[in-house]
């Protein structure tokens, strides 16, 4: 974890405007499951759904970025209303500066929450790097923030709740 004071973690997770997600590792635990038809299913955590929702609420975009490509991806975003979802990214990079530029942010208005070396540019870069607890020890030290839960279970609603909080919003009930 980069070594930043509390002051200034909050100030960047204040700024921020659009969330940008990686799914197996963040949204999920990692795991693929394919049944006999070699469908892939996908557990999604409740809490980081609802986080999702309050976080959009609040007015900040939110957005998936990620390597595979899962139809069970888009059927949980279009639950959630999330509009820029990103799959087959082999390229993570391009995607988030397209992203950027499509919207008209600068890195440090973005926050990211990844899991693994395919989303070192992107932590790098972001003007708030979140890694989930269980992510790849190479990941770690470019997180601002490293969550105490694991991909899959809870770990964005953390972020979020950093983030909303940051702003001075109260919790939710």
């Amino acid at each position: 974890m980069k070594k930043i004071t509390q002051a200034t973690l909050k100030a960047k997770a204040k700024r921020i405007k659009l969330l940008l997600l990686d799914v197996d590792g963040v949204l999920t635990d990692g795991r693929i499951i394919l049944d006999n038809q070699g469908n892939e299913l996908k557990a999604f955590n409740v809490r980081d759904g609802h986080g999702i929702k309050l976080a959009q609420r609040a007015g900040i975009i939110i957005g998936i970025i990620t390597g595979r490509k899962a139809e069970v991806v888009n059927v949980r975003a279009k639950e959630l209303g999330i509009l820029e979802v990103h799959q087959g990214a082999l390229d993570k990079i391009r995607v988030y500066e397209s992203i950027l530029e499509r919207y008209g942010l600068k890195d440090n208005e973005v926050a990211f929450v990844g899991d693994d070396i395919v989303d070192a540019a992107i932590l790098k870069r972001a003007g708030f790097a979140a890694v989930v607890a269980d992510s790849d020890p190479a990941v770690r030290p470019l997180g601002d923030l490293v969550t105490r839960a694991e991909g899959g279970r809870g770990a964005v609603r953390e972020v979020i709740n950093f983030m909303l909080a940051a702003r001075g919003a109260k919790p939710a009930p």
